[in-house]
């Protein structure tokens, strides 16, 4: 079992950046893809990106390429979503979610058995 906190979410202007940072606890971070989803308001909570237990294996939505990084460093137990260019539609709460099927980077809620509690980021025009 893992657990996860999420933080680094906040309020950004337009065209800004945040940087979230996912915690786990655990000694078996590896044996866990990792993936970001996020949830608007009066929607259903959609897939932002994901990352193989190694790192070397990256997906991200169509919506947010060339925005968004996503790291992890199994040293520190920690994946890192760099956002950069942040637009209004970003607004969200942000779901960290770990995933028993380490080697792939699934894109769906059904694919992740671990979430954290979320984080709120909001983008001001």
């Amino acid at each position: 079992q893992v657990q996860l906190v999420e933080s680094g979410g906040g309020l950004v202007q337009a065209g800004g950046s945040l940087r979230l940072s996912c915690a786990a606890s655990g000694r078996t971070f590896t044996s866990y893809a990792m993936g970001w989803f996020r949830q608007a308001p009066g929607k259903e909570r959609g897939f932002v990106s994901a990352i193989s237990w190694s790192g070397g294996r990256a997906r991200y939505a169509d919506f947010v390429k060339g925005r968004f990084t996503l790291s992890r460093d199994n040293a520190k137990n920690t994946v890192d979503l760099q956002m950069n260019s942040l637009k209004p539609e970003d607004r969200a709460v942000y779901f960290c979610a770990a995933s028993r099927d380490a080697a792939r980077v699934g894109n769906t809620t059904a694919a992740y058995t671990y979430w954290g509690q979320g984080t709120q980021v909001t983008v001001a025009s």
